[in-house]
């Protein structure tokens, strides 16, 4: 068979089985059985797989079309234009985070001086990378209560050459996170426990996902731990699912002089910015 005759018959495979980016997924899986670039596929439609190559990528597909996020599978995940080892100790970099870092950097770029930042559970450190990555005067302490993420964050902060300025620690919350911060970043798990989610989401760790009071119960917690933690002038930025929007940004006004929301790509409310 053929790329593009092994491409067909993939994606309509995975679109079978509800995915609903079935030639992307039928691609970067393909891309990656042959340790070629994804683009590299458009200029080598016509040639001949071996059986080697068909079986590998026929695994590669069998595991997708059962849940297995594509970013797992592939070993990595881009992130704000830069590249994640991703394994299923951490969640899968999602673009809708990407709103809190581009709010991040701009209000480290406004400041004109060095911040302190805190990544109150990092996971692959994608924040804490990316905000240190375009702010080159930020310096972050990102913690995370899984040792086994905190691995993956270390080898991520590695490859970026970040680790003079990303400081990794191992806790609850801000607990291990040293001093006082200009800044705290933070996407906690803020899915309820008993809500429907599609396999791919639940093959993600159930840590990084779920917390109590209806997924609210870790985003409270920080929104009441942070304001000890700032500096004078010091924000929270904090990822949170619209359907706790209202509770926890209601927990915000009332320990926060000023209070307001950022929208992800899709539009939805998605980022809490607190600040006094």
């Amino acid at each position: 068979m053929t790329v593009i005759e092994v491409l067909k018959a993939a994606s309509g495979h995975l679109q079978k089985h509800g995915s609903d980016s079935a030639r992307l997924d039928a691609e970067v899986l393909l891309a990656c059985a042959l340790g070629v670039r994804r683009l590299d596929l458009y200029l080598q439609f016509d040639r001949s797989l071996s059986d080697e190559e068909l079986s590998d990528y026929r695994n590669l597909t069998r595991r997708r079309a059962r849940g297995e996020p594509v970013a797992y599978l592939v070993g990595h995940k881009e992130f704000m234009a830069l590249d994640f080892e991703v394994t299923p100790a951490v969640l899968v970099p999602n673009p809708d985070t990407e709103v809190l870092v581009q709010r991040a950097v701009e209000i480290a770029r406004q400041a004109n001086h060095p911040l302190r930042v805190a990544d109150v559970g990092t996971g692959s450190g994608n924040i804490a990378i990316a905000v240190a990555h375009y702010a080159p005067d930020v310096e972050v302490w990102a913690g995370d209560i899984s040792r086994q993420a905190l691995e993956v964050a270390s080898r991520n902060v590695a490859k970026h050459g970040l680790a003079e300025r990303i400081h990794l620690m191992c806790g609850d919350l801000l607990d291990p996170l040293i001093g006082s911060f200009d800044m705290v970043c933070a996407n906690l798990p803020y899915v309820a426990p008993d809500a429907d989610l599609p396999a791919e989401v639940k093959a993600q760790p159930a840590s990084a996902l779920f917390a109590e009071q209806g997924g609210a119960g870790l985003v409270l917690r920080l929104i009441a731990a942070t304001p000890g933690r700032l500096n004078p002038g010091g924000r929270l930025l904090a990822e949170v699912d619209p359907s706790i929007l209202s509770e926890t940004s209601a927990a915000a006004d009332r320990v926060f002089s000023n209070v307001t929301v950022h929208r992800d790509l899709g539009g939805r409310d998605r980022v809490i910015e607190a600040w006094s």
